[in-house]
């Protein structure tokens, strides 16, 4: 088990409207000094995974805090050897140069030659290398300031105070684990803030959903206390070119008002809360639904109207699922209800349901997509399915007035999985569930979550 850091109990953070308007700096020593940190020991940040959400969090914190080098330190972690394809090569080289600032960087940094060569075919370019120059892999498009790259995860990690988890859920149990193996000698606690949106589903010895920031916390032994989730709205590029965005970063008090403090800036503002568990289970379900929702947009041609009724039945699925784990969880409103419109919206998940409805992408490629990274909707609609079709968590069905696995009311996650998992119908079939004349009004659904007859505290590991 990790040790604990000793720090000053007086907690003077709050959250209201007014932003802070001190310098960077002297917000950067008021996380030092709450952390314990003293002069001349730096504060060290990794970012562990560098996938678009992953690198551009990363990138923020450098361009913010990383002229501060004796204060601070942030670095990212991505594994070796990922070959950079030569299409790919050769966009990369198309955007270096549409971009003068990013192209004198690299001469100014004797880096421009690599690039040259990599679009002739005369070189391999590799993910970690570029990401050095500011290259995101899933997101060439985006040039991001230069990074500080380690390959090695122990040098990364094992004395970092602050971890960003950049990992799709999928892997992040994983790498923890091997993580845990560094930490075995700490005396500090490590706080982790985690940006991974999905789930896993154990089944035995009862049914239970597992986020990513439990995960973390089985595979090392950090309270959960240390462990945060921040979620959206926000898509990552837009991020970086400094589109005005909201997040909210969810845990303990103790550590959420100094981290929403930290991680402010003018164009993204950062509010905290309390409720981790329906907000980390409401970004792993809307990359279940965004996924819908591309492939809605795809087979009506952009329908506003085939969209908004698609809106209407995967919300109130999304409000009945999150009733099932929390007797009073967050509504889907406000942040919450926007972070599921712009995944829905524009995003990776939502870019896969349109190319799977189109015909341009096929099922058997997986959910590992070049220059896109992982789909996450793909394992989560698994996992809720899975879960949700356990007689043992058995609700009433209103009409039928028998019990029921509450997946049988959530027809659109039922014909997800049948269209994506089980390959048991094509694409079509989701404007066929959404035309179903027997389908219930949405408001029916949300009254049954509401009358708290679902709640299902076995869920979560509670009894």
């Amino acid at each position: 088990m990790v040790g604990s850091v000793e720090v000053a109990t007086t907690n003077s953070y709050s959250n209201g409207a007014n932003h802070n308007h001190n310098g960077l700096e002297e917000k950067l020593d008021e996380l030092r000094r709450y952390i314990g940190k003293s002069d001349g020991d730096l504060l060290k940040i990794v970012g562990v995974g560098a996938g678009a959400w992953g690198s551009v969090f990363a990138a923020l914190l450098q361009d913010s805090y990383g002229q501060f080098r004796e204060k601070v330190q942030i670095r990212i972690w991505r594994r070796p050897g990922r070959a950079v394809e030569k299409a790919t090569a050769e966009h990369l080289f198309e955007v270096i140069n549409s971009r003068e600032d990013v192209l004198r960087r690299l001469i100014r940094r004797c880096a421009y030659l690599k690039y040259v060569e990599a679009r002739l075919g005369d070189r391999t370019l590799y993910a970690d290398e570029i990401l050095k120059d500011g290259f995101c892999l899933n997101m060439i498009d985006t040039p991001l300031c230069p990074m500080k790259v380690v390959t090695n995860l122990q040098e990364a990690v094992w004395d970092a105070d602050i971890v960003i988890n950049g990992l799709p859920s999928t892997e992040t149990r994983e790498v923890f684990e091997e993580i845990q193996k560094y930490w075995k000698e700490r005396i500090t606690t490590p706080i982790i803030i985690s940006l991974a949106k999905g789930i896993e589903a154990e089944l035995d010895p009862s049914p239970r959903i597992i986020t990513p920031t439990q995960m973390i916390n089985q595979a090392t032994g950090v309270p959960i206390e240390n462990i945060l989730y921040l979620g959206g709205p926000n898509i990552a590029s837009e991020i970086y070119n400094k589109e005005y965005a909201n997040a909210r970063i969810c845990g303990s008090e103790k550590w959420r008002l100094p981290l929403a403090k930290f991680l402010r800036q003018p164009h993204f503002i950062v509010w905290d809360n309390s409720d981790l568990v329906t907000h980390e289970v409401m970004g792993g379900l809307k990359n279940v639904y965004a996924i819908g929702a591309g492939m809605v947009a795809a087979l009506t041609n952009e329908s506003a109207t085939g969209k908004s009724v698609y809106f209407a039945h995967c919300t109130s699925e999304m409000i009945f699922i999150t009733h099932l784990l929390a007797e009073e969880p967050e509504k889907l409103a406000g942040p919450l209800l926007a972070d599921t419109y712009v995944t829905l919206l524009k995003g990776r998940n939502a870019w896969y349901g349109q190319m799977i409805a189109k015909g341009q992408l096929s099922l058997d490629i997986g959910d590992s997509i070049s220059g896109k990274g992982t789909i996450q909707g793909v394992s989560a609609i698994e996992a809720f399915y899975e879960l949700l079709s356990q007689e043992s968590l058995n609700v009433l069905h209103p009409e039928a007035n028998k019990p029921v696995a509450p997946v049988e009311l959530c027809p659109i996650l039922k014909i997800l999985y049948k269209i994506l998992i089980k390959r048991e119908q094509g694409v079509q079939a989701i404007l066929q569930a959404l035309r179903d004349e027997n389908l219930n009004d949405p408001r029916d659904r949300i009254e049954i979550a509401q009358s708290h007859a679902i709640y299902r505290p076995s869920l979560l590991g509670h009894h």
